[in-house]
């Protein structure tokens, strides 16, 4: 729910400021990083790239000297952040402001004082009670831990020091219009489900959020209870060692014992995936859920922290990194305490990346069009760390067109300035522009010339992926601190990563969902129909709209989801689920009554209601879904090349992406509604011909189209 009370909104096309809507398109630049000799003139190139916003942090460890003091420019001129936004403001530039505490930037320990970093009562701890640290350049450093009541007391000691110099600048009577908390909350990359957090304050809340769950010791009793193991057969019991028969039995005591003796003062998370049936599920998916739910609170203690302080009455946002799906952060959740949540984007151009923006920009894009909120690229990467493989000036390009074109609506040119640590933005540190300037230029200046911030991608097929198939391959990740975003940011899902254990179900449990959406993914692109993926919570809101709903589980499926998508059938919807037919809740609990999968079919519809883990009955079920429902399609030939299209207020198509992520040059066909197409880049003009469009493509390359 946003929280603005200072004439700041954020709505569909970006903010609106003062009734003016003002497009969310920014870019990046560290003051603290640059002579303030230069400020004028690096503001000055930023603006002639097309942009109206700048982008900042305001880092911690570089503006405190000392426990509880602070230079905000009275001796170091390039601290003088006051000055910094006043000449924005007197530039014409909005800014976004992010005052962490976390804020990376490739600063050594984020940005954190390393007083904070080094204070035991601050540091996230391992089940074995160590501090957990991240293997960084220059040097490693133990984590801060989300939930220590030391470090937010910390947090808002800072930002009560920072009101003072920021509150001025605040919109209406400053150019502040948007305030990010924290960045990239993945639990400091540190982010594995048994990495940390064992951090004693971390466990009272753990502690709190099962009491607020199950209300009672008996609720909690029967979700952890475990089945109890049948006695041996005679013929095994004759032949069992006495000793182990013995060890066998003291086993079943204890394990009964300690079912009985649960309670939440005393319970303990835990430490490693050791479940060998369904039934022993529930704790260690609670433990993911807790994860989840401590990155919600510790984000609502530092907006909280940041309005108290006096930085108020302007919408907030945050921002989740790559592999976002692999962590835990739920933009559900998040969207809680935050009004904002955005996605950050640095990738190669390839056909595997073209697939990852596919696949978190149109979750993004959809969560946002049903909010009523921008898509945001709080993170469009221009460039890159030294220590970090090189991203060529291709490679940004094709990855914010490529974004663009799945949904994306908005972005933060990061960085837009170079500086200390960072090689190929568009403008160098004494603001003078690159070659690569010109191509966000170009950019600009057809974002503007479509209103692309006003047109919309129709997606009628959604993928669902529950958030219990997400925390199943979380604790069931099988490569211990190299953590599943590592995964996910090389396109690697549960199949490569994850365990392969049936826990006597008879198949590897998170395996198969996701090859499920895979082959889904593939046949559905080979024939060009829009498709957007759906994470977050089971009462997530972009189900709506949808024409088919494909659901994969595993055999765990929420009541929650479950009455979700039977709403969706009756009112048309055609309902795909599988692999597996759900036999069991989200928490995989049995359940007290089977689900009636027809009621996920309407009685005109023929397509099964159930689908396996088969890539050609994925490929027959798109066939008939596109006869049965008329979805549209923008299939290209040849293979390996993509179209999406993007549509005004009155359906009338306005702008076409063709994208080839591959190596080859390649004349693309494509049949769309329209006479002749001009690239809004390089203005080369094409002509329809019977219908469709011939476009030559060169390799890892998107053309934006304005139809006529």
């Amino acid at each position: 729910m946003e929280r603005s009370s200072r004439g700041v909104r954020l709505v569909p096309g970006g903010l609106d400021i003062g009734g003016k809507l003002v497009p969310l398109y920014a870019g990046s630049l560290h003051y603290w990083r640059l002579d303030p000799t230069d400020w004028r003139a690096c503001l000055e190139a930023t603006r002639a790239l097309g942009l109206h916003l700048i982008d900042i942090y305001v880092p911690w460890a570089v503006h405190e000297t000392g426990p509880g003091q602070f230079d905000f420019g009275e001796t170091d001129a390039r601290r003088d952040v006051g000055a910094f936004l006043r000449l924005a403001h007197a530039l014409g530039f909005y800014v976004i402001v992010r005052p962490g505490p976390h804020i990376n930037a490739e600063l050594t320990c984020f940005g954190i004082p390393e007083r904070i970093i080094w204070d035991p009562s601050c540091q996230a701890r391992s089940s074995r009670n160590n501090p957990v640290v991240l293997p960084m350049l220059p040097y490693g450093f133990p984590v801060p831990s989300y939930a220590s009541n030391a470090f937010h007391d910390e947090v808002a000691r800072y930002f009560h020091a920072l009101a003072p110099v920021l509150r001025p600048h605040l919109y209406p009577d400053g150019p502040v219009v948007l305030l990010q908390v924290d960045n990239e909350g993945a639990l400091y990359f540190r982010d594995g489900a048994y990495d940390q957090d064992y951090h004693p304050d971390a466990i009272a809340l753990y502690r709190d959020f099962l009491r607020e769950k199950y209300r009672t010791i008996e609720a909690l009793q029967r979700a952890y209870a475990k089945k109890a193991e049948p006695p041996p057969d005679d013929a095994a019991a004759a032949g069992e060692d006495p000793a182990a028969a013995l060890l066998r039995a003291v086993s079943r005591e204890r394990a009964a014992s300690a079912e009985g003796d649960l309670r939440f003062a005393t319970i303990e998370p835990p430490g490693a995936f050791d479940a060998e049936t369904p039934a022993e599920l529930a704790r260690h998916l609670d433990w993911s859920e807790f994860h989840e739910h401590l990155l919600e609170v510790a984000m609502g203690r530092f907006a909280k922290a940041l309005s108290d302080a006096g930085i108020d009455g302007l919408p907030t946002m945050h921002n989740f990194p790559m592999g976002q799906e692999a962590t835990p952060l739920n933009a559900a959740r998040i969207s809680r305490v935050v009004d904002l949540v955005g996605l950050d984007y640095y990738s190669i151009a390839s056909p595997s990346s073209r697939e990852i923006i596919a696949r978190r920009t149109t979750e993004l894009a959809v969560r946002c069009d049903a909010l009523g909120l921008p898509p945001f690229a709080c993170e469009m990467g221009a460039g890159f760390p030294p220590f970090f493989p090189a991203l060529e000036e291709r490679d940004s390009a094709f990855v914010v067109m490529a974004a663009l074109a799945y949904g994306l609506r908005g972005y933060n040119i990061y960085m837009a300035v170079e500086r200390d640590r960072w090689i190929g933005a568009p403008i160098d540190p004494r603001g003078r522009p690159r070659p690569f300037a010109a191509f966000w230029r170009k950019l600009s200046a057809a974002l503007e010339a479509t209103q692309l911030h006003t047109l919309r991608r129709a997606v009628p097929v959604r993928i669902v992926t529950p958030r219990t198939e997400r925390r199943l391959a979380r604790v069931m990740h099988a490569f211990g601190p190299v953590t599943g975003a590592a995964f996910a940011v090389m396109n690697l899902g549960a199949r490569d990563r994850c365990f392969e254990d049936d826990l006597g179900l008879g198949y590897p449990l998170a395996v198969e969902p996701d090859t499920f959406v895979r082959a889904f993914e593939e046949a559905l692109d080979a024939r060009g129909v829009p498709y957007a993926h759906v994470g977050g919570e089971d009462c997530d809101v972009s189900l709506e709209g949808a024409r088919w709903i494909i659901c994969a589980t595993s055999g765990g499926l929420s009541p929650a989801l479950f009455e979700r998508l039977e709403a969706a059938a009756a009112r048309g919807t055609l309902i795909t689920i599988g692999p597996r037919e759900p036999t069991f809740d989200g928490a995989f609990r049995p359940l007290a009554a089977p689900y009636d999968l027809s009621r996920l079919r309407a009685p005109d519809q023929q397509l099964p209601a159930l689908l396996q883990d088969d890539p050609a009955a994925a490929d027959a079920a798109v066939s008939r879904a596109i006869d049965a429902l008329g979805l549209p399609a923008f299939a290209c030939d040849p293979d390996g090349v993509f179209a999406t299209l993007h549509e005004d207020a009155s359906g009338a198509p306005r702008v076409l992406f063709l994208l080839n992520p591959g190596d080859g040059d390649v004349v693309a066909r494509v049949t769309v509604r329209a006479a002749r197409a001009t690239d809004l880049l390089d203005d080369t003009r094409f002509e329809a011909r019977r219908g469709a469009l011939e476009v030559r493509l060169t390799p890892r390359t998107v053309r934006m189209l304005a139809l006529e």
